[in-house]
C-alpha cells in the first residue's frame, strides 16, 4: 500500500516499475563515483537489490547490485525482477536487517569500498 505514490510516479514518468529504489537526497554526497551510477537510469519501484536481500544486505552490497543492473538491464530481467518481487512479497524475505525495523541509515562508503583510480 505504501507503494501507491509511487505508481503515480509511475504514471507521470519520473520513475520506472524497475529500477534502483530512490534513497534519501541526503545521501547524494556520500556516494563514491560508483555507487552514484545507480543514478544514470530512473529509479524503480522494486529493483535488482530488492529480490536480492532488500533491507537485509550492506549498503555496499546493495550499490554493487544496483550498478550490475544498470549495466544489464533489458526487458527480460525487468520481467524477472517483476516476477521475483510478487513472490518476495508473499515469502516476506529479506524486509529487515538483523536487529533492526529496516537497514540502518546510510554514512558514506567504507575504507575497503573506495574507488581507486
Amino acid at each position: 500500500l505504501d507503494e501507491l505514490p509511487e505508481l503515480w510516479n509511475v504514471l507521470k514518468g519520473e520513475m520506472c516499475l524497475v529500477g534502483p529504489r530512490p534513497l534519501l537526497m541526503q545521501y547524494l554526497p556520500l556516494y563514491s563515483q560508483e555507487q552514484a551510477r545507480r543514478h544514470e537510469v530512473r529509479p524503480g519501484v522494486t529493483g535488482w537489490a530488492q529480490i536480492n536481500g532488500r533491507n537485509a544486505i550492506s549498503w555496499e552490497d546493495k550499490f554493487k547490485l544496483d550498478v550490475w543492473y544498470v549495466d544489464n538491464r533489458n526487458l527480460w530481467l525487468d520481467i524477472k525482477i517483476l516476477f521475483l518481487t510478487v513472490k518476495k512479497v508473499f515469502v516476506k524475505e529479506g524486509i529487515s536487517a538483523d536487529g533492526h525495523v529496516t537497514i540502518e541509515p546510510f554514512t558514506g562508503q567504507s575504507k575497503q569500498s573506495e574507488v581507486h583510480e
